[in-house]
């Protein structure tokens, strides 16, 4: 039995469409159930760190799991929100300033 030329581009054409429409689907889902990875926040007033995973969210927007389970929208960087919602969180708010801002320049020297 032979295959027409016409039989076979048509066939070669369309298992190639399935394979790009497939590949498309598979980037626009991200990665697999939507975890991005893990983050890990370190106090400002302390020597405490604290790991946590980050995903996406249904409308892709970058989320933060806390240790109770609650997952919650990052502000503007995913460590800094778990830090301000978690270990430095009675901190924060017990000392009335109530302003711990995002903290992309900090200085630090070790001695």
């Amino acid at each position: 039995m032979r295959i027409s030329p016409l039989a076979f581009s048509l066939a070669i054409s369309t298992a190639a469409f399935a394979m790009i429409a497939t590949a498309q689907a598979q980037s626009r889902r991200g990665p697999e159930g939507g975890k991005l990875g893990y983050v890990t926040a370190e106090s400002r007033y302390g020597p405490q760190t604290i790991t946590a995973p980050v995903r996406l969210s249904a409308l892709g927007r970058r989320e933060v799991r806390l240790p109770g389970g609650t997952w919650i929208e990052c502000r503007r960087s995913c460590a800094e929100t778990l830090r301000q919602e978690t270990i430095d969180f009675w901190h924060i708010r017990q000392n009335g300033t109530n302003d711990d801002g995002p903290g992309y320049l900090r200085f630090r020297w070790d001695w």
